[in-house]
């Protein structure tokens, strides 16, 4: 008997949804939402009666009865950090994933809170897989100017350990054997140092790190952000501004980069700039990871769906391919890999983790 797998994977400006039946894509599509349409919504959690009616529409559109699906895996993020790999999702992975308990917001998170609900509606199994915030860095990457307040790890894991693992097996070699410099390219950008397996260090994307992007802040000097928050605006605010409603949302209205790109291809200056700056700040990003893994860099990886643009790519390639070799993988495999892991879990081919309810880190004991 077939095993029907509904894979749910929010982005900052769409939803993906997937069925699977085994090892079968039965069919795929991902559902834009520009960043206006979505910032009526005061909170991410706000937005999941939303999505969730976008994903039953979408099952009703192709004849789906959602009681008839197997399992709910979602991607995932903002409960406490965890290690990589496929974990259940429990009522305390739900709750603390609601709550935001690490402090970030990302709409990856209403992956898990959409799977869950839906399973406790129509029955299955429910998993999640290398949410947002897999904790795999290094002591130095953990540190900042400020005793006590550490640097969170925020980024793509799903896709980019995804990707990062393909690519290592098209070198004839495994991931563990890899230093990788990963790029996630799209609403959202991260750029990450693989090492061996692990995700060492990374821009934090919803954060307030690395370049800005169709819909978020990116690096900012923070006499900047002290003249903004003087300026009148709040905390919260500048929390929008981090993950929702900054870069092209702030410059142009939209978070539509074809529209971006349309308005570069007509002589629009303001939009080239714009663009040209985001991919300048994505090599800048590329470099300081390079130097995390002291140079020694197999390939540079771009991915997702802002890859599709040639021009992005090859400035990139003009300022960093001497790093290392780079190749492009337009798109995700957060889907496969999602359903990939649940599938193995429900044949008994490997175990899923539990949600321990506890960060991986929570300081350093000899700093007090």
């Amino acid at each position: 008997m077939s095993c029907k797998i509904l894979v749910i994977n929010p982005g900052s400006t769409s939803t993906k949804i997937s069925l699977f039946e085994d090892d079968k894509n039965v069919y795929t599509e991902s559902l834009f939402h520009d960043a206006p349409e979505l910032l009526k919504f005061p909170h991410v959690n706000d937005q999941t009666e939303f999505r969730t009616n976008v994903i039953l529409n979408f099952l009703k559109e192709h004849n789906t009865d959602p009681a008839d699906i197997d399992v709910f895996v979602g991607r995932g993020g903002s409960a406490y950090s965890q290690p990589g790999g496929i974990m259940e999702i429990d009522e305390t992975l739900y709750k603390d994933t609601k709550a935001g308990v690490d402090g970030n917001n990302h709409p990856a998170k209403l992956g898990v809170m959409i799977a869950y609900e839906m399973c406790q509606k129509y029955g299955g199994r429910m998993f999640t897989l290398n949410p947002t915030n897999v904790d795999e860095l290094c002591d130095m990457a953990r540190v900042t100017g400020i005793k006590g307040y550490y640097r969170q790890p925020q980024t793509h894991v799903l896709n980019q350990k995804g990707i990062a693992e393909i690519h290592a097996e098209k070198l004839g070699r495994k991931y563990e054997e890899c230093n990788f410099v990963v790029c996630h390219i799209d609403g959202g950008i991260t750029v990450t140092a693989h090492e061996k397996g692990k995700m060492i260090d990374g821009t934090m994307g919803a954060g307030g790190e690395g370049p800005f992007t169709p819909t978020r802040l990116g690096s900012l000097p923070l006499l900047e952000v002290c003249e903004y928050l003087e300026a009148g605006h709040t905390t919260h605010d500048l929390r929008v501004m981090m993950s929702r409603s900054a870069g092209f949302v702030s410059h142009f209205g939209t978070s539509n980069s074809d529209v971006i790109h349309q308005r570069i291809e007509e002589g629009d200056k303001h939009a080239a700039l714009v663009w040209d700056t985001m991919c300048y700040q994505l090599c800048k990003s590329i470099g300081s990871m390079a130097t995390v893994l002291k140079g020694k860099v197999d390939a540079i990886l771009l991915t997702g769906g802002l890859v599709r643009f040639k021009d992005l790519v090859d400035f990139v390639k003009d300022r960093c391919g001497f790093i290392a070799p780079i190749e492009t993988y337009v798109g995700e495999v957060e889907q496969e890999a999602l359903a990939g892991a649940a599938l193995k879990v429900m044949r008994g081919e490997i175990e899923a983790h539990k949600y321990t309810g506890k960060p991986v880190f929570s300081g350093f004991d000899f700093i007090k």
